[in-house]
């Protein structure tokens, strides 16, 4: 690479991680003044409170990051622009696609950067991130519960559970039923159901079994007030959390798919619009930085706050995409693949349209 192309790309690198240190700290300071009344009170050891905010920092970092990429970019190509030192670069005979391979290059390292957090660091941050704020910060426990869950755990058994709250490990209306073919071999009810986490078993309250046998005299029924057993599921397989998929590697993240597709869980949306959106994130890097140099380049006659202005307007207009269609890809007919590539596929549109008129 060329020294011009050094120069930009240090200066790009270095503008995106400072503005990252920058409002990590302040995002930081926003959280523990909304929340230290509640971590006083009670009393959460200060390990818990130091691995929460070490958590919080690539959480915070990785949802926002192409906020932070859009606007550093803008801030030091406007300093270029204003300072004429575009007009020197294109004066010499380069072109502005040329001029633009440095960016290009740096994308390329937030984008492979941003891909391998995804994939292995951020799931487990947002795992430590999610479990704090629900164990010692929410008050209404049913923010974890779900109701009236239905699903085949395996080849010959299906469970039903009116509610689980997966706080406390226990469900209500509890159903297990065993097959063998299209035949009803048994049946198994209990009022409650409780998870023990010391030996993997579970506690079911009101229990209630029935053997089906040739004729509905043959039924042999079995009742006792408490039973231990084992069975076929996790508590995580039975009630999965809202936030369980974005605590999965990817790795993790496929095989939990395909056995949630077996099972016919209702939740499969969800599951493949956060999968999708570990690819689509780091791709918006690429779209951001070209429609941020071609939005900044010009010098104008407001200088760096007309361009601030405009970068700021855009990027939370494609976060606003991306959350809209996003939801929509959950919980709408919507294909999960196409609602997560819409804001992709329409600022990459806006970007050649601005390209073209930059290069003008």
């Amino acid at each position: 690479m060329k020294i011009i192309d050094w120069y930009i790309l240090k200066r790009y690198l270095a503008t995106f991680f400072v503005m990252l240190l920058m409002f990590i700290p302040i995002g930081i300071v926003i959280d523990v003044s909304e929340k230290i009344n509640k971590i006083l009170a009670k009393k959460v050891p200060f390990a818990e409170v130091a691995g929460y905010y070490g958590d919080f920092t690539l959480y915070f970092a990785n949802m926002l990051f192409p906020i932070f990429l859009f606007l550093s970019v803008i801030w030091f190509t406007s300093k270029l622009a204003n300072n004429t030192e575009i007009i020197a670069i294109l004066g010499s005979g380069i072109s502005f696609m040329r001029f633009l391979r440095p960016y290009l290059i740096g994308a390329t390292f937030i984008s492979l950067l941003a891909l391998v957090m995804g994939f292995f660091f951020v799931p487990k941050a947002s795992k430590g991130f999610n479990d704090f704020r629900y164990t010692y910060l929410k008050n209404n426990a049913k923010i974890r519960e779900s109701d009236q869950v239905y699903k085949q755990v395996n080849d010959t058994q299906t469970i039903y559970v009116g509610a689980f709250n997966y706080m406390n490990k226990s469900g209500s209306k509890f159903n297990l039923e065993t097959y063998r073919g299209d035949k009803l071999v048994s049946k198994i009810n209990a009022n409650t159901i409780t998870w023990n986490p010391k030996d993997s078993t579970y506690t079911l309250y009101g229990y209630n079994k029935r053997i089906v046998g040739d004729g509905a005299v043959n039924d042999v029924i079995v009742r006792e007030s408490q039973k231990i057993m084992k069975l076929p599921f996790e508590p995580d397989e039975l009630t999965p959390t809202v936030y369980v998929a974005e605590t999965m590697t990817l790795g993790e993240l496929n095989k939990f798919i395909e056995k949630e597709k077996r099972r016919g869980s209702s939740n499969i949306d969800s599951y493949l619009v956060v999968k999708y959106k570990k690819y689509s994130i780091p791709v918006s890097a690429f779209i951001l930085t070209i429609i941020a140099v071609a939005v900044s380049s010009m010098k104008r006659r407001g200088g760096m706050g007309v361009n601030l202005a405009m970068g700021i307007g855009l990027a939370f207009s494609y976060v606003f995409f991306d959350k809209v269609f996003g939801t929509m890809g959950e919980k709408s007919s919507m294909s999960p693949l196409l609602a997560v590539w819409i804001p992709n596929v329409t600022f990459g549109i806006l970007a050649i349209f601005l390209l073209r008129n930059a290069r003008r």
